[in-house]
């Protein structure tokens, strides 16, 4: 049986419950949230699918050492008893990514370096050679994370971020992030029981995600490669049987409409969605929000308004009074959830919100509010059965704090202020890795995949809109990886 070992999800902040369950769902053992991670154990196989299956996951690190870090000398005394020919084999290149909260550590590139010195020191004193550095493409990519005094060295199996799925053909000014725009739809608990509309969707990213949920088909299906498959146990018969078990992709019997006012973005947005392969379960149309009329069936409707930072309107606070009559006049009898920044704008919606969740967009502190539509009285609504919170929801909000009251506008950015916040949004995607005390491993694992008899490569499809992403599949056949795999060859599905 496979050994399993400890491996680390890192994620945004508030996004935590969510990539747990998930975890939990894939069949992750000993998971547990800290604060922009999440800790689990499994074998290659599940590091494999956690890669390639989840939806809010940034990275999946494995760790290979806790030690202690209170200075520099520590630090590279550590790293270096490590022995680095079992992770970096000769004439192979390595990075090393770093994030540092510590007082005695105010630079997280010279922590990079003491890690780096003390690698090359190791393979010059054993073999009289070292290995090279690449930065931009290396084929072992390293991270180490100080938190204090305590420090982690882990290989990171990620390579470049889960959030770049590989769908994104082109996008528009300030796009929502694919990992928080995947978050927020398994927040609402929808998997697709009833169809869903984005009407501000911009380059489409909250309805392509949603398809991926609602048909279950796996995020990583559409990426060039991760950094596991440089690694020197790589198993690629084992990811070829992930890659290419499409087994649990079930059917969308709804639909998802996505509106925007910008004809720039909707041409976007569709061309995404084309190079998704979703056109069927996804429409794009031009169409202004005070234009929205109430859909004939039962729905669910996310959306992502203009907060007035990176993309500014002429009336920020009469779009958000406007969005507020048109949930009230037109979309009684579902719910809506808006994600936003200011508590000015919410105060515009006019309507009381069942649950607020804080969640960050970027370096942006912002809430992912519900709210559940009806006519007439509240009391009225609940003896009829109608549901305001749900008891999960209850428990979440309850851990949540408070959205900040009255928080005042912000000046545009200067030159300075813009790559303060593009620290800031670093620090909130690196997150923290805390020292956790794990629980025996449990032995007890469900077999490995086996391959079937079948190429399941070469077996036809019986449902439609999959096309671009069996030419995915298909061209992980062999040993190569074809260079071309990320060029748009759209769908023919409209």
């Amino acid at each position: 049986m496979e050994q399993e070992f400890e491996l680390i999800a890192k994620t945004f902040m508030g996004l935590e419950n969510v990539l747990a369950q998930e975890l939990t769902q894939l069949g992750a053992d000993n998971v547990q949230t800290g604060r922009r991670m999440v800790s689990f154990t499994g074998n290659k196989e599940m590091m494999y699918r956690a890669n390639f299956q989840l939806h809010t996951a940034i990275r999946i690190l494995k760790p290979i050492r806790h030690f202690k870090a209170r200075s520099a000398e520590e630090v590279y005394d550590n790293v270096k008893t490590i022995d680095w020919s079992r992770y970096i084999q000769p004439g192979k290149t390595f990075a090393v990514d770093s994030v540092v909260y510590s007082d005695e550590f105010r630079n997280s590139h010279f922590v990079a370096y003491k890690v780096k010195d003390a690698i090359v020191d190791q393979f010059r004193e054993k073999t009289g050679t070292r290995p090279n550095i690449s930065v931009s493409n290396p084929d072992i990519r390293l991270h180490i994370h100080i938190a204090g005094d305590d420090g982690t060295i882990a290989l990171d199996s990620s390579g470049e971020s889960l959030h770049r799925r590989g769908y994104r053909q082109e996008s528009v000014e300030a796009p929502l992030n694919e990992v928080l725009a995947a978050g927020m739809i398994l927040m609402t608990g929808w998997h697709g029981e009833c169809d869903l509309i984005d009407p501000m969707d911009g380059s489409g990213t909250i309805a392509i995600e949603a398809a991926l949920i609602a048909r279950n088909i796996s995020p990583g299906v559409f990426r060039n490669g991760f950094a596991f498959e440089k690694w020197p146990d790589f198993d690629q018969d084992l990811f070829e049987t992930i890659y290419n078990d499409d087994s649990a992709e079930r059917p969308f019997e709804h639909h998802i409409y996505a509106y925007d006012v910008d004809m720039k973005a909707v041409n976007t947005a569709r061309m995404n969605v084309k190079a998704a392969g979703l056109s069927q379960d996804v429409s794009v149309e031009q169409q202004d929000f005070k234009d929205f009329k109430k859909p004939a069936e039962k729905s669910i409707m996310i959306m992502n308004p203009p907060y007035g930072e990176r993309i500014t309107t002429s009336n920020l606070l009469g779009t958000y009074h406007m969005i507020g009559e048109k949930l009230k006049r037109e979309f009684s009898g579902n719910e809506a959830w808006v994600l936003s920044y200011r508590e000015e704008c919410f105060e515009q919606i006019g309507l009381k919100p069942s649950i607020k969740i804080p969640l960050y967009n970027g370096s942006l502190e912002c809430e992912f509010r519900k709210y559940a539509l009806f006519d007439g009285r509240m009391a009225d609504f609940r003896h009829e059965g109608g549901i305001v919170k749900t008891e999960e929801e209850k428990r979440e909000m309850a851990q949540k704090h408070r959205f900040k009251k009255n928080r005042e506008f912000k000046e545009h950015l200067d030159g300075n202020d813009f790559y303060s916040l593009k620290k800031e949004a670093q620090a909130n995607e690196d997150g923290d890795i805390r020292t956790f005390k794990f629980h025996s491993f449990d032995d007890r694992r469900k077999p490995a995949r086996q391959r079937s008899n079948d190429d399941r490569r070469n077996a036809p499809r019986d449902h439609k809109g999959h096309g671009r992403r069996d030419d995915f599949r298909r061209e992980r056949r062999g040993a190569g990886r074809k260079p071309d795999r990320r060029k748009p060859r759209f769908d023919e599905d409209e």
